[in-house]
């Protein structure tokens, strides 16, 4: 039997780097209520971690001030503000009114409040009425953020709700949308601004569910699969504080990305040698390619927009994760600033993986092989329609792998029945369909290869002109030497890939130890250069960025990418063209799916994933897991030596 699972609780505060307890979060919020946020008009979009400077971590801890910083919106006055609490003296160090038409991103609630407030306006009602949508009840607008195409949105914060509805209670809305319906909310203002009516397609009336009473009974040819650790699992849990194998971490929480790793180490030999200082997803973004006047203003920025951490799941046992179990609460607060703890919102376990490594010597007849595993700490999060899973694989030969799991429900159109529209997948005859569409992710990795001072190679392969076999190749190192240069998309005709090295470190034959990134599902936007979205999301327009490390710059489309209107972000900082050679630095790493809908996809999409791997390069001086021990089947002991993993049986 699986044991009980154990959960870090939110409580648990024990170093500079661990997320704020809802007890911190109260007590920063209760300061600024005592102060300069007193009116009830004011929101908390966020209460998070002002996470400490690299030198004040290689300090004395307990020196190191806890200070949270809130972002707030004041409703009536139509403004955002940021504010920093040292929560030791429980003052505010600092007010900063953002300019106007700054849009933090939008609050749990707000979507909730949407919804209430748009069937409870007349005019709204009288829409849905012609569309033949007179159940309210059954009603579903489901509000997306507001974007930007080149219109003056006069310094609104804005949202734009599609509508869907469902036909009974349990009905799959996202199978019946209302298209050519868009309705604007004003969300400061609390009112419906807008209604855009580009004409009535009837509603798709063919259902699409999923529940076991839609689909019959469950198939009864597959037998119960268990993963058990009789001597329980291999890590150890020192608050946030986590130890596996070689390699230890620091597992941190955010409203805005999530799953954050600190403090990433590998023990080689007696030495503990760094990797990562900090590696988080700070932004992803969603366009559509129809056209249409509703679809093509679907590119939603789930991180930056909508704080895709306190989009979190509660995790469930034998349901999200499987195995021998540690679960990490997480923290946020909803609009009013009370803390919000999401039980069981990162989950941590071992899975096996297959081979680590073999040699069979048939010579001798007689085989070493040694299993491998790996460690996964992930979490997942619910965007409207879509789920997406951030997976971290950690393995024992040192590779770190990052997976994006999505499933979920197509964000659906209609159409009139029986067309088909060039930019999306027919799903039933009855006039449904599903846009063409991107995700693209960006990753943070603040790098710290065996120290700060890190430098970034781009490696090509070349097949050389003078060629007397014509089957010769070979590779050629780049020195990316400032951010201009750095700013890179993957080559696959190349077999590109690229490396951070610490040339002040050297392995065995002289060359300077390195870590690999190796570009998988390295797609980029499918817009075109000058549109909207481009602008915006202009972190997605290349695979690769590096910039010299300045803990201000945190998130590829700037602070507040919600209305913006472009250009924020890494097309700011680069602009400098820093050096980054034997820098502290930052590798922005950019990937993801492009998704050309499936009638599989229908009407709920089985799990795919695209990801990356960073490897180590010469990092080590030869394999680091030839000490892995042999595998003996259990009931069996290895007094023989013949066990599965060596020698003939």
């Amino acid at each position: 039997m699986t044991a009980s699972p154990t959960t870090v609780s939110a409580e648990q505060t024990a170093h500079p780097l661990d997320p704020l307890s809802p007890e911190e979060i109260a007590r920063a919020v209760a300061v600024l209520r005592a102060g300069p946020a007193g009116a009830e008009s004011f929101r908390f979009v966020s209460v998070t971690l002002v996470e400490p400077s690299k030198e004040a971590l290689r300090g004395d801890h307990s020196e190191v001030a806890r200070t949270a910083v809130a972002v707030l919106i004041d409703r009536a006055a139509n403004a955002s503000y940021e504010a920093d609490v040292d929560l030791r003296t429980g003052t505010v160090d600092r007010w900063t009114t953002l300019p106007h038409g700054t849009q933090p991103p939008i609050m749990l609630d707000e979507f909730d409040e949407v919804e209430r407030t748009c069937k409870a306006d007349p005019r709204v009602v009288e829409t849905l009425a012609r569309r033949g949508l007179t159940d309210l009840d059954l009603v579903c607008v489901e509000p997306w953020s507001a974007g930007y195409y080149g219109v003056d949105d006069q310094g609104r914060r804005l949202m734009r709700a599609l509508v869907y509805t469902r036909l009974t209670a349990d009905d799959n809305p996202y199978a019946h949308p209302a298209e050519n319906l868009v309705i604007v909310y004003d969300l400061n203002a609390g009112e419906v601004v807008e209604i855009e009516d580009h004409g009535v397609v009837e509603v798709p009336r063919a259902t699409g569910n999923y529940l076991p009473q839609d689909v019959g009974p469950a198939r009864t040819d597959l037998k119960p699969l268990e993963i058990v650790q009789p001597e329980g699992p291999s890590f150890t849990v020192d608050g946030h504080h986590v130890r596996w194998a070689n390699w230890s971490f620091r597992i941190g929480f955010t409203a805005r990305e999530g799953l954050v790793l600190h403090q990433v180490h590998y023990r080689d030999g007696d030495e503990d040698r760094s990797v990562l200082h900090r590696a988080s997803l700070t932004e992803m973004v969603v366009p559509y390619g129809d056209p249409s006047p509703v679809q093509s203003r679907k590119n939603a920025f789930d991180a930056g927009e909508y704080n895709i951490g306190a989009l979190a799941n509660s995790l469930v046992l034998g349901c999200d994760c499987l195995g021998e179990i540690r679960y990490f609460d997480g923290v946020a607060n909803d609009s009013h600033g009370n803390p919000v703890v999401i039980r069981n919102a990162v989950c941590m376990h071992e899975e096996d993986d297959s081979i680590a490594w073999k040699h069979y010597d048939f010579r001798k007849d007689s085989a070493e092989v040694r299993r491998s595993r790996r460690l996964l700490i992930s979490f997942i999060a619910t965007v409207a329609n879509y789920e997406y899973g951030f997976y971290w694989h950690l393995y024992l030969d040192g590779t770190i792998e990052f997976l994006v799991k999505a499933t979920g429900i197509l964000s659906t159109a209609g159409q009139p029945a029986g067309e088909r529209s060039r930019y999306g997948q027919t799903l039933n005859g009855d006039g449904l369909f599903a846009p063409i569409h991107q995700h693209i992710f960006n990753m943070r990795l603040d790098f710290d290869l065996d120290g700060a001072e890190n430098a970034v190679y781009e490696v090509d392969t070349i097949v050389p002109e003078e060629n007397p076999t014509g089957s010769c190749f070979y590779t050629v190192d780049r020195l990316l030497e400032r951010e201009q240069d750095a700013i890179r998309r993957a080559d696959a005709a190349k077999h590109r890939f690229w490396k951070v090295v610490n040339h002040r470190r050297r392995n065995a034959v002289g060359e300077p130890v390195a870590y690999r990134i190796v570009p998988t599902d390295a797609i980029t936007l499918a817009a075109a250069p000058d549109a909207h979205v481009s602008r915006r999301a202009a972190f997605a327009t290349n695979t690769l960025w590096v910039t010299a490390f300045d803990p201000r710059e945190r998130f590829p489309a700037g602070e507040y990418p919600n209305q913006s209107r472009g250009g924020d972000g890494l097309p700011a900082w680069t602009a400098a063209n820093r050096e980054i050679t034997d820098r502290d630095l930052v590798v922005w790493y950019t990937f993801g799916m492009h998704h050309v809908v499936r009638l599989e996809d229908w009407p709920v999409m089985p799990r795919q994933h695209v990801g990356f791997t960073l490897q180590p390069f010469g990092f080590f001086d030869r394999n680091p897991i030839l000490d892995l021990p042999r595998t003996v089947p259990r009931g069996r002991s290895d007094t023989s030596g013949d066990g599965c993993c060596h020698g003939p049986e």
